[in-house]
C-alpha cells in the first residue's frame, strides 16, 4: 500500500474508532439506568379506589348503566328466537307464504317484503301485551322499586296470558304429556318450557287452517281452467299460464291483502 492510500486510510479508521468509543460509553450509560433498583410500591387496599370493580346497583338502588348495557344487549342476541317462538310472527308469515304459493308466485312478494310486514303487524298486535310488560317490569326495574328477579317474574306475566290465551289445551296436554310432567292446576300453573312449544303448535295449526280457506278459490279457478283447456283439445297449454292472470284479478277485486291482515288482527283480538 502506498503513502497515498495511507493517508486515506488513516482518518477513516479514526473515524471508526470514535465512533464506536461513543456506542460503547452510551450502552455503559444505558445500562447503569437499567440497571437502577425499582422503587417497591405499596399495596393498594380494597377501599383506597384501584383495581377493577363493577358495580351492580347504581345511585338510590337504580341498576348500574354497564348491568343494564348488558341485559339490553342479551335481548337484542336473542330477540329473534323470542320473535319467532312468543309472539304472533310465525302465524302471520305462514299465512302471508301461503297465500303467495296459492297465487302461484313463489318469489313475488320476496320473503324480505313478508318478513318486514309480518313483523310490524306482530308489533301492531304485540303492542298492548310490550306495552304492559313495560310498565309492570322493566320501568319499576330501572327505577330500582324491584330487583331482576322480581322484575322478570311481574313481566313476563302478561306475555304468558297472551300465549295461553291463544294456545289449545289439547297442546298444552300434549306438552305436558310429552315431558312427564304432572297436570297444572290452572293455566296460570303452566310453566313456560311447556307453554312456549304448545303456542308454536296452536299458531302452526291456526295458520294452516287459514291458508287452507285462501287455497280453496284459486284452485276453483285451477280446476275450471284446467277443464276448459281439455274441452277445447289445448292440452299442449299449460294451465298455469291461463289461470294466473285470473287469479291475481280476483285477489285484487275482493282486496286480498285487507282481508288476509283483517282476518289475522281479529284472530287475536277474538281470541284474546
Amino acid at each position: 500500500m502506498n503513502a497515498v492510500a495511507l493517508k486515506h486510510v488513516r482518518p477513516f479508521t479514526l473515524a471508526l474508532v470514535v465512533l464506536a468509543l461513543a456506542v460503547l460509553a452510551n450502552m455503559l450509560t444505558a445500562g447503569s439506568v437499567w440497571a437502577a433498583p425499582m422503587v417497591p410500591q405499596a399495596p393498594v387496599e380494597p377501599g383506597d379506589g384501584g383495581g377493577l370493580s363493577v358495580e351492580i346497583n347504581g345511585p338510590n338502588g337504580t341498576p348500574s348503566s354497564a348491568i343494564v348495557t348488558l341485559i339490553a344487549i342479551t335481548l337484542l342476541s336473542v330477540a329473534p328466537a323470542l320473535l319467532l317462538m312468543m309472539s304472533s310472527f310465525t302465524k302471520i308469515f305462514v299465512v302471508l307464504a301461503m297465500t303467495r304459493n296459492a297465487l302461484a308466485l313463489p318469489t313475488i312478494p320476496p320473503n324480505q317484503v313478508l318478513a318486514g310486514l309480518a313483523l310490524f303487524l306482530s308489533l301492531f298486535i304485540m303492542s298492548p301485551v310490550l306495552t304492559q310488560m313495560n310498565d309492570l317490569g322493566v320501568q319499576p326495574y330501572l327505577a330500582g322499586t324491584l330487583d331482576f328477579t322480581q322484575a322478570m317474574e311481574v313481566g313476563v306475566k302478561p306475555l304468558a296470558d297472551f300465549m295461553l290465551a291463544h294456545t289449545r289445551e289439547a297442546d298444552i296436554a300434549l306438552m305436558t304429556r310429552a315431558a312427564d310432567l304432572p297436570n297444572p292446576e290452572s293455566a296460570a300453573d303452566v310453566p313456560l318450557t311447556t307453554l312456549i312449544p304448545a303456542f308454536m303448535i296452536s299458531e302452526l295449526r291456526a295458520a294452516f287452517i287459514i291458508g287452507f280457506v285462501i287455497f280453496v278459490p284459486f284452485l276453483i279457478i285451477d280446476l275450471v281452467v284446467s277443464s276448459a283447456l281439455m274441452s277445447m283439445g289445448m292440452m299442449m297449454l299449460p294451465p298455469v299460464m291461463i289461470s294466473l292472470p285470473f287469479k291475481i284479478l280476483l285477489f285484487v277485486l275482493v282486496d286480498g291483502w285487507g282481508l288476509i291482515i283483517t282476518a289475522l288482527i281479529g284472530s287475536y283480538r277474538l281470541g284474546g
